[in-house]
């Protein structure tokens, strides 16, 4: 699975579903992956210690040179300039992954130009496990 910025706002907020839902995949042993422009876009400081908790159980993406330039083909492929969903969407086809959103229908459109996407998720399609 990977999380999209709106997964990671929803763990600051202490979204009971997605407390519920983080607790389900870590005690299966599964780790999520973050993009770093993710954790960009959700971190602002180390007091919000419900969003350290949950970085401190996934696997941060970096965004390298081979990444940014895959990233701006797929955004021109899809017409969007959004180049932290671009990279969320792109990464999770690599890694054949879900992404967890709030914003589903933007990387929709994403992942139709993108093979390899699993699903594109939110809060309320996971009722309590993946």
């Amino acid at each position: 699975m990977t999380l999209d910025t709106g997964a990671l706002i929803a763990a600051s907020r202490d979204d009971r579903r997605f407390w519920v839902w983080w607790k389900w995949m870590t005690s299966k042993g599964v780790v999520a992956s973050v993009p770093s422009p993710v954790i960009a876009q959700a971190w602002r400081g180390p007091r919000d210690a419900r969003l350290a908790i949950v970085l401190g159980g996934c696997r941060e993406v970096p965004l390298d040179a081979n990444g940014s330039r895959r990233t701006g083909e797929l955004c021109a492929r899809a017409g969007t300039a959004d180049v932290v969903d671009a990279f969320v969407v792109r990464g999770a086809a690599d890694r054949k992954e879900d992404v967890l959103t709030s914003d589903p229908d933007d990387l929709r459109v994403l992942a139709a130009h993108t093979p390899g996407v699993g699903r594109i998720r939110t809060l309320d399609d996971l009722g309590s496990r993946p």
